[in-house]
C-alpha cells in the first residue's frame, strides 16, 4: 500500500475560483517560446550547474570570476568552463572575458521569464 498525504484544504476567504487555482497566469505558450524555455530549463535541470548558478547569484549584481567556482566547488577548470558555456548559451548568464579569466552575471529577465510562464494562479 502506498502512502498518501492530503494537502489541508484552503480557507474559503483565500480560496481562488476553479479556473484560477490551475490556469496559467500568461495564458499557452506558442512553440517558439516553448523551445526557448525548454533551453532554459535542460540547462537548469543539471545539478552541478544549479549550484554554480546558485553561487553566481549569491553574488548579486557582481560579476563572478570563474577561477572561484573551482576551489569553492571542488571541481576542475574546464568542468566550471563546460557549465557555464551551457548557462550562457540558455541565456541564464552573460560572461566577460577579463585577461585570462571568465567572469559571469546572471541575467534577471531570463528567470522574470521562466517565473512568468510557470506562474499558476
Amino acid at each position: 500500500m502506498v502512502a498518501t498525504t492530503a494537502l489541508p484544504a484552503p480557507e474559503a476567504a483565500d480560496a481562488p475560483g476553479p479556473v484560477a487555482c490551475c490556469s496559467l497566469s500568461e495564458g499557452p505558450i506558442d512553440a517558439e517560446q516553448a523551445q526557448h524555455a525548454a533551453g532554459m530549463l535542460k540547462a537548469l535541470a543539471d545539478p552541478m550547474r544549479l549550484r554554480l548558478l546558485s553561487h553566481v547569484a549569491a553574488q548579486g549584481c557582481e560579476a563572478v570570476c570563474s577561477c572561484d567556482l573551482t576551489e569553492e566547488l571542488g571541481i576542475s577548470q574546464p568542468t566550471v568552463s563546460h557549465h557555464m558555456k551551457r548557462l550562457v548559451e540558455a541565456g541564464l548568464l552573460t560572461r566577460e572575458q577579463r585577461g585570462k579569466w571568465a567572469h559571469y552575471t546572471v541575467v534577471p529577465e531570463a528567470f522574470a521569464e521562466l517565473r512568468r510562464m510557470l506562474e499558476l494562479g
